[in-house]
């Protein structure tokens, strides 16, 4: 198994308190998405924040296809092919949703003649909304904007903190067979409270990777296939 980019021996701390204590995390390179997992508090969503470089270790380092990018930060990893969508402040609310998907398309790996139209494909309700800020959207119209940049990026390594959160079942299931048809030739990492089943049915081919933590610590690094998240499986009749 190739490793894309990972943590080792990582610490984080938020003032006197470390968020990540000492963490090894390998992310493989291409196949399924990987998936880290964890309760609010856990340590999840700073592990995508450690890879994307918007908070600094305090310790250990982050490779990149072998590389030390530990002191790289979060703008130069985004120059060279790594796409993060936070889990909230992901739009520019004060600009038009078409205003936001062009800026996407504003990064060093873009091709001449790219257009916003992978967006407005995996998206079809954006093409209305196009004219309106992004600040008015609801909830789930906002999370379909933001991870639309990872349709626009061309990025090699694509993390996204709760990325269906808003949405309905639906657009859900269908954002989830998306990233799953990006990850055989990009990296992607999702961070969830649960393992999502339409993540798991998209993706039978391809074994999810799972990473899950529990106060700042890896508990479980293996396959979803493993025992202890088989109740997340659908059955073959759903």
């Amino acid at each position: 198994m190739s490793i894309e980019i990972e943590l080792r021996r990582a610490r984080v701390r938020y003032g006197p308190l470390e968020a990540l204590h000492g963490v090894d995390l390998p992310v493989p390179a291409g196949g399924a998405p990987t998936v880290l997992l964890g309760r609010n508090g856990s340590g999840r969503t700073t592990v995508l924040r450690a890879l994307a470089g918007t908070v600094p270790l305090a310790g250990g380092q982050v490779l990149w296809r072998g590389t030390d990018v530990t002191r790289l930060r979060a703008h130069d990893r985004a120059r060279r092919g790594l796409c993060f969508v936070p889990d909230g402040h992901a739009v520019h609310p004060s600009l038009t949703v078409a205003e936001n998907l062009e800026l996407a398309l504003a990064v060093p790996l873009a091709a001449p003649g790219d257009d916003i139209t992978p967006a407005l494909t995996a998206y079809p309700a954006l093409r209305a909304l196009l004219p309106r800020r992004a600040g008015t959207l609801s909830g789930g119209e906002q999370r379909m904007l933001a991870v639309s940049r990872a349709f626009l990026s061309r990025a090699r390594v694509v993390l996204l903190d709760e990325p269906t959160q808003g949405m309905s079942p639906p657009m859900a299931a269908r954002t989830y067979e998306l990233l799953a048809a990006l990850a055989p030739t990009t990296t992607v990492v999702l961070a969830e409270q649960r393992l999502p089943p339409a993540l798991l049915s998209r993706t039978t081919r391809l074994p999810v990777f799972v990473h899950e933590l529990r106060r700042g610590a890896v508990v479980f690094s293996g396959e979803a296939s493993e025992p202890r998240y088989a109740q997340s499986r659908p059955s073959p009749t759903e």
